[in-house]
């Protein structure tokens, strides 16, 4: 019978891995001497992409430093399985940038903020996540034109945030853990002033309205009597208007997952599926990095033309993680990001679900539009952004915490800010590679050895 530690025993274990891996050592960043190509990795995920839309993603990723960024986790986790580890594992994100995080229903229909995108889900080392996050605000920062100082501070201050929720949930027990929640009240309450709280509420107030009956008001008309969703090329293309490749060929797709997506829902989830009927299927382009994925957006109807459903069926590839751990322990990549969201979320979509047919595309399924919402950190200012910092922190110490041992990380912290230091010079190194390699692309763009489209 195995003596399980007591939680004093698992801050020293945390604590020990300093000796090993000093925090210190977590600011060093150096390319290894054989550094990929950065160009050759994107393109190198294009193979089994849509062709037409492959184009549309360059564009998205060469508008700026951040935007490539945004795109380019699979260069990041090469360079990272390089770097100081502890070797303690956590649920990762994957792709923990501050655009990931955001605001959603929850089943009791509050608005809740977290993480918000799991596509390169696996478990691994807790401070990929980290390292990740602190590298966006420092090119999210340098994008706003902020001063080297305020750019800092702001990184500094998502660790620090980080670094102190982590202390809190190794005080906490198990299911208060579990069941802490963020919300756009809770973190309104918590602003230094008025102005700042309305901000958040009229924020809250725009998510609110995001539903299936605004996205059915937005993307869909009448034709022959028939809601249909519209043809809005190249963003939104319906598969009876596909002409670049077979349009039934992936119709099929859509409809013999949506058969074997719906076993993997609970019974009475089920019950409230069947009461919908499938009525168009349109192509979807979203984000950056998934661009050239196939992603579609579903239209269902329940008892008239006024009870609209929307559901997206995303395509889940394998993890850019995946080369530099241990194999997921899920075949069906959709099984995988579903099961990662529901460890590293406190809440989660009552449709989200998985396709089971094992085919060659692998595919989930989750609510399109339901209160989703995200920052737009453009037009933040300093405070603003340093604000938002400190709350995606606290989030993915959270998700973190939820999957990971909080005692032992929170050991291996400390109170001081030795670690935040460290990972905020990570994050400014790195940042510095991320725009060599930015460059880098824009020239095979301007060289004509990748092809670009506006998008």
């Amino acid at each position: 019978m195995t003596t399980r530690q007591t939680p004093p025993e698992r801050r020293a274990d945390g604590k020990a891995w300093r000796k090993q891996v000093p925090r210190s050592s977590h600011a060093d960043w150096r390319p290894a001497a054989d550094r990929p190509d950065p160009v050759g990795v994107i393109t190198s995920q294009n193979i089994d992409r849509l062709p037409w839309l492959v184009p549309i993603r360059h564009g998205r990723m060469s508008e700026s430093p951040f935007a490539f960024y945004r795109g380019a986790a699979k260069i990041m986790a090469g360079d990272l399985a390089s770097t100081p580890s502890t070797g303690h594992f956590a649920q990762l994100c994957g792709d923990a940038h501050l655009a990931n995080f955001g605001t959603y229903a929850s089943p009791d229909r509050r608005q809740v903020f977290d993480v918000n995108d799991f596509d390169e889900t696996l478990p691994g080392p807790w401070e990929w996540d980290l390292k990740r996050l602190a590298t966006s605000f420092v090119l999210a920062g340098r994008e706003n034109g902020f001063d080297r100082s305020a750019i800092r501070s702001i990184t500094a201050r998502s660790v620090a945030s980080y670094r102190r929720a982590m202390a809190e949930f190794a005080d906490a027990r198990t299911l208060d853990i579990w069941y802490s929640q963020l919300t756009l009240d809770r973190i309104a309450a918590g602003l230094p002033s008025e102005k700042e709280r309305k901000w958040v509420a009229s924020r809250a107030t725009k998510f609110r309205s995001k539903g299936s009956l605004r996205a059915m008001s937005k993307l869909t008309e009448q034709i022959d009597g028939r809601r249909r969703i519209k043809n809005q090329r190249p963003l939104l293309l319906p598969l009876r208007d596909l002409a670049e490749s077979d349009p039934e060929i992936l119709r099929t797709q859509v409809t013999d997952s949506l058969a074997t997506y719906r076993e993997t829902l609970a019974d009475h989830r089920r019950v409230l599926l069947d009461r919908f009927e499938l009525v168009d299927i349109a192509l979807k382009v979203v984000g950056v990095g998934s661009v050239g994925t196939r992603c579609m957006i579903v239209l269902l109807q329940g008892r008239d033309d006024r009870d609209p459903l929307f559901l997206q069926v995303k395509e889940a590839t394998t993890s850019v993680l995946a080369d530099h751990l241990p194999k997921s322990g899920y075949y069906e990549h959709g099984r995988r990001v579903v099961t990662g969201q529901r460890l590293l979320q406190a809440s989660s979509d009552i449709f989200l679900g998985w396709d089971t047919t094992a085919a060659r595309h692998h595919y989930y399924w989750r609510q399109f539009h339901d209160m989703k919402g995200s920052a737009d950190t453009s037009t933040m200012h300093p405070d603003r952004m340093g604000r938002y910092a400190a709350v995606c922190g606290w989030t993915l110490a959270h998700a973190h915490a939820r999957s990971g041992d909080p005692l032992a990380i929170a050991g291996y912290l400390g109170a001081g800010d030795v670690f935040d230091r460290a990972i905020t010079e990570f994050a400014l190194s790195y940042a510095n590679q991320s725009e060599r390699d930015h460059a880098a692309f824009v020239d095979a763009i301007d060289s004509g050895r990748i092809d670009v489209a506006d998008g």
